[in-house]
């Protein structure tokens, strides 16, 4: 079998995604994270494994996947074992639900933080405003998160699989941003944490958000001030920062031609 190169970064949850889901397998895989990232251009074999330049993608011999639902649905698809997927259909649609919305709502927030804590796109009052948005969001996902686990012990009913590894990167992340989450969801999440595979994700997290090479943020602060380096803003980020009280940001964004929107592929 032709090795498996996954483009990644380790603080992306859609990458963590597709990583719990090969570890999970025992399958073997490369990782790399790929040069010019963020900058709306990036080296010309990543680019080819995924026209949106983001990570994660897949790559095989002559295959290219991109898009982390695409990729677990491949994943799952080829490699049969363990199964991920809940086996009733009504139970596979729950789990794949539940992977949307915390690929959207969720991973909004996660991103809007980021552009606020880190990249500093807001400062005093309207940081806080947009702040105050995120702590409300959070506080309502807790609770509907908690009434979708109920009483079982993972997302995907009585063992674990694909609905805890959707959701686990973005609660994890989430816990990271000082919003850990309490009574049952929390006992899932220190039972999830657990996993060697969801483990081995959080060292890797841990130390690229401490000692990664690439996580020079005064050095980044500066290129997104002079527009090298542009956040993506794709459709449901772009909708959590205006709802969040940060129309200004992306006007602001806008101008200094530090953010980017999808292009068409080529």
């Amino acid at each position: 079998m032709e090795t498996i190169l996954i483009y990644e970064h380790p603080l992306s949850p859609y990458a963590q995604k597709v990583k719990i889901a090969l570890y999970e397998k025992g399958i073997p895989f490369e990782l790399r994270t790929p040069e010019g990232m963020g900058t709306g251009s990036g080296e010309a074999d990543f680019v080819a494994s995924s026209p949106r330049m983001e990570v994660p993608s897949f790559v095989q011999g002559d295959i290219r996947i991109f898009d982390s639902t695409v990729i677990l649905e491949y994943i799952e698809d080829v490699f049969e074992q363990p199964r991920l997927l809940p086996q009733l259909p009504l139970e596979r649609a729950r789990v794949r639900m539940l992977e949307e919305v915390m690929d959207t709502h969720v991973e909004a927030i996660l991103w809007g933080l980021a552009e606020i804590r880190f990249f500093g796109r807001a400062q005093g009052s309207l940081a806080a405003t947009i702040e105050a948005a995120a702590t409300d969001q959070i506080a309502g996902w807790y609770a509907w998160l908690t009434k979708q686990l109920g009483d079982a012990n993972w997302f995907n009913g009585a063992q674990f699989g694909w609905g805890d590894v959707s959701v686990v990167p973005y609660v994890n992340g989430l816990a990271g941003y000082g919003f850990p989450p309490s009574e049952s969801l929390s006992d899932w999440l220190t039972r999830v944490n657990e996993r060697d595979s969801v483990r081995r994700c959080q060292e890797s997290a841990m130390a690229s958000a401490f000692d990664g090479p690439n996580m020079d943020i005064e050095a980044i602060k500066a290129a997104l001030a002079a527009g090298l380096f542009k956040r993506e803003y794709r459709d449901h980020r772009l909708e959590w920062m205006i709802k969040s009280g940060g129309l200004e940001v992306v006007q602001a964004g806008l101008e200094q031609d530090n953010i980017r929107f999808t292009k068409v592929f080529t």
